[in-house]
């Protein structure tokens, strides 16, 4: 039971099977202290606080545990109450489990009786069973209309949404399925039939308790695993960055020695400022060619994206930037040490403040600016470091970030002034800096775009439609920069191009609503008249359908859908990692939430891709592949994996998924291409006591109607989030070639993939999210 207050959860795995007797002690001295945190002075439980106790959002499943718990029909739970029921689910063999579900289900049962889980024995194990006089009174069996009282909680508690006539028919097919003897109710018999149909339903109602009975975490002997450092999967997936750290790393090494023995003369403080100070010049050029976007995109077209990370590019640039930041800081502190040390010396005719902050003792290649030029650069570099932390990109302040960045230009300034050498370092980043901004301005300004179409997309999701410029030419999974003058006038956002490159008029941004920006979007469309919209929107809609635009995925919401001419401007297209898709051989692609956006274009070219290759005898209409392998693509197989977490979620691309199973429907399940695998965190899982009936009714009406009843794919919904283990186990076990993983999602979860990829040898990608 998740009691407040408690500090950590375990992984519903680690309480799997029997505890040992140190383990049963050590758990019940647990739940003895979180009762008496709770129960107060008179050492029991009511009902509200057995509410807030076990978290459940649906009270339906709180009231019957409670009511079943409360053996004695008092209206409170004791602490032994408390213990031998819940030992009951802990130790209880799965037939005991069973009749407390049923009892669970049997809702007039505990209305009658008011009692709960009574008649125990000791069983032969020790552990505790139910005798048969906890099910000889009250109705014992359990009708329709309780059923769907008990289902229609499991969707709430699951928030999932059907229709009335849904639940009907939901209910209708596991009480048909389960009434054998069409007598109009569910006996405890038949129950327990109906459930050793679905196998790892019996094998979850093991563990169902864990779930929303929470024992402390058990400390296990495992066998220490070495560090990830030390594997051979880790060299393998991270060695490009490592040979360019370590590059880097000895570059920074030479440079030191180098400037360091060359004025070993002054002292040891000089040395250290002048080593630094060269470490500086390389840095401060360098670190701005791994920003420029363009160029990096010409770069994963050519050999150089198998050696160089340039999925890292943002990584190294931090990496620098926290570089600079001690380099300057050691820099400083050296220089201060050697004016000190000039200051107290007879020969010298300045004081310290006037070495460091004046021209006056002529420091400096230019009129004596290096020590005022110094110290406006370390005021500048902290401004900027601070302004760069996440804390303030986050928190909605995107424009200090942008601002403070752009100090850029007068740190060059600076830095020129300040160093005699820095302007040979910047030469060539300079010009390849200059380039980009000048062709990017000249493409991104060359005409205004116009956004043509607008649609309001559930979980706040604004779906822009723009009239794609010609020779805009880019690949499935690129991103732009858009800039709505409307919105903000100077403010440039990155998006993911959602539409495929061969649709050939328009472009595709799912954009959702996480900042200020975004969130100013999403309104100003959500007015009723937003900026600049199209009077005539039903002509507009006339000369676009005439012109034969077919988008391949309709997302059309009438009530959230408008014809508008906004202005806009965009920049890029930018290349991704995702660009490695198509020289795959067996691809896995997983997207948490609006984290499929570049998959939504990637899964459509490769569908085309893929029909390109299928043929057709015209006699016998036999259909057969060309060669797998081809310069478009090398793809055997790709698993797609998305993860939402609610319904609404799914209604982003829902018509692109039921497109991409049409394209798939002569294939077998066995042999499909494409592969595809739902899952929604918000649902209760089937190893949850409180969700079996509900999973076990999805199934039954999705294997009769062929579609899932929660998105209406052919792909069933699975409950929770998944294990990555098993996951990764189906896709080694397939031998489609070699694996490689390409995710969109939260850091955190990209985290827990690249562990996993790294203890499959697979290759894991990751795109900036």
């Amino acid at each position: 039971m998740s009691m407040p207050g408690d500090p950590a959860q375990p992984d519903p795995e680690d309480c799997r099977g029997t505890m040992s007797a140190k383990e049963d002690a050590k758990w019940l001295q647990w739940v003895t202290h979180q009762f008496e945190t709770i129960a107060g002075e008179d050492r029991e439980i009511d009902l509200q606080e057995f509410k807030t106790a076990l978290k459940v959002k649906e009270s339906f499943f709180a009231e019957r545990f409670f009511t079943l718990f409360d053996s004695d029909g008092s209206g409170t739970i004791t602490l032994q109450e408390l213990q031998e029921a819940l030992t009951l689910l802990i130790h209880g063999n799965p037939m005991d489990k069973l009749k407390f579900l049923f009892q669970v289900y049997d809702v007039d049962v505990c209305e009658q009786r008011g009692r709960g889980v009574c008649g125990y024995r000791v069983g032969p194990g020790g552990g505790p069973h139910l005798t048969s006089s906890a099910l000889g009174k009250g109705n014992g069996s359990i009708d329709a209309d309780e059923l769907r009282t008990v289902l229609q909680s499991c969707l709430r508690e699951s928030a999932i949404s059907l229709p009335d006539e849904k639940l009907d028919q939901l209910t209708l097919a596991l009480f048909e399925s389960a009434d054998k003897d069409c007598s109009g109710d569910i006996t405890f018999e038949e129950l327990r039939d109906e459930l050793q149909r679905f196998p790892e339903v019996m094998e979850n109602l093991t563990i169902s308790a864990a779930h929303w009975l929470k024992p402390p975490t058990v400390q296990r002997h495992l066998r220490p695993h070495r560090p990830r450092l030390l594997t051979s999967a880790y060299w393998h997936n991270h060695r490009s960055q490592l040979l360019c750290l370590a590059t880097y790393t000895g570059l920074h090494v030479l440079l030191f020695a180098l400037a360091a023995s060359a004025h070993r003369a002054l002292g040891i403080s000089v040395m250290v400022a002048k080593g630094c100070g060269q470490c500086l010049n390389f840095d401060c050029s360098f670190i701005t060619v791994l920003m420029l976007r363009r160029c990096l995109t010409w770069l994963r077209a050519t050999w150089l994206a198998q050696v160089l990370p340039l999925d890292q590019n943002v990584q190294f640039h931090q990496l620098m930037g926290y570089v600079v930041v001690g380099l300057s800081l050691v820099h400083t502190v050296a220089h201060i040490v050697n004016f000190a040390l000039q200051a107290q010396s007879k020969s010298s005719s300045f004081q310290f403040w006037e070495l460091l902050l004046t021209t006056r003792p002529g420091i400096g290649w230019i009129h004596g600016l290096a020590s005022p030029t110094g110290v406006a650069l370390l005021l500048l570099l902290l401004l900027l470091f601070a302004c760069s932390s996440s804390c303030v990109r986050r928190s909605g302040h995107f424009e200090v970030f942008y601002w403070t960045h752009l100090s850029y230009l007068p740190m060059w300034i600076l830095l020129i002034l300040h160093g005699p050498s820095f302007w040979k370092w910047l030469l060539v980043p300079g010009i390849l800096l200059f380039l980009e901004k000048a062709i990017g301005l000249a493409v991104s300004r060359m005409a205004a775009l116009s956004i043509v179409e607008v649609n309001l997309l559930p979980s706040k999701v604004t779906h822009l439609v723009i009239k794609r410029p010609p020779l805009f030419n880019y690949r499935p999974g690129d991103y732009l920069y858009l800039n709505i003058p409307t919105i903000a006038r100077y403010e440039w956002h990155p998006f993911t191009i959602s539409s495929t490159p061969e649709q050939k008029d328009t472009i595709w941004l799912h954009i959702r609503s996480e900042g200020q920006w975004t969130n100013r979007l999403y309104e100003s469309f959500k007015a009723s008249d937003p900026v600049d919209c199209d009077s005539k929107r039903l002509s507009r809609s006339l000369r676009m359908r005439r012109s034969h635009w077919r988008p391949q995925v309709s997302e059309m919401f009438p009530e959230n859908h408008q014809f508008c001419n906004i202005k806009c401007y965009i920049d890029g297209p930018y290349g991704t990692p995702t660009r490695r898709i198509f020289a795959s051989e067996h691809a896995v692609l997983i997207g948490a939430g609006i984290g499929i956006t570049p998959f939504a274009s990637i899964l459509q070219s490769i569908m085309y891709r893929h029909q390109k290759r299928k043929h057709v005898c015209p006699s016998c209409q036999h259909c057969w592949m060309e060669g797998i392998q081809d310069n478009d693509m090398k793809l055997h197989k790709v698993d797609f994996i998305w993860i939402n977490r609610d319904q609404r979620s799914f209604e982003w691309f829902v018509s692109l998924l039921t497109k991409l199973e049409m394209d798939q429907a002569e294939e077998t399940q066995e042999g499909r291409f494409l592969e595809m695998h739902l899952y929604m965190t918000s649902a209760l899982g089937k190893n949850d006591m409180k969700a079996i009936g509900l999973q076990m009714a999805l199934d039954l009406v999705a294997k009769k109607e062929k579609k899932d009843s929660i998105t209406g794919l052919q792909t069933r919904t699975q409950p929770g989030r998944p294990d990555w283990n098993k996951v990764f186990q189906k896709v080694a076990a397939e031998n489609k070639g070699k694996v490689q993983v390409f995710f969109c999602g939260s850091p955190a979860l990209a985290k827990v993939l690249k562990v996993r990829c790294e203890q499959f040898s697979f290759r894991f990608f990751q795109e900036n999210f």
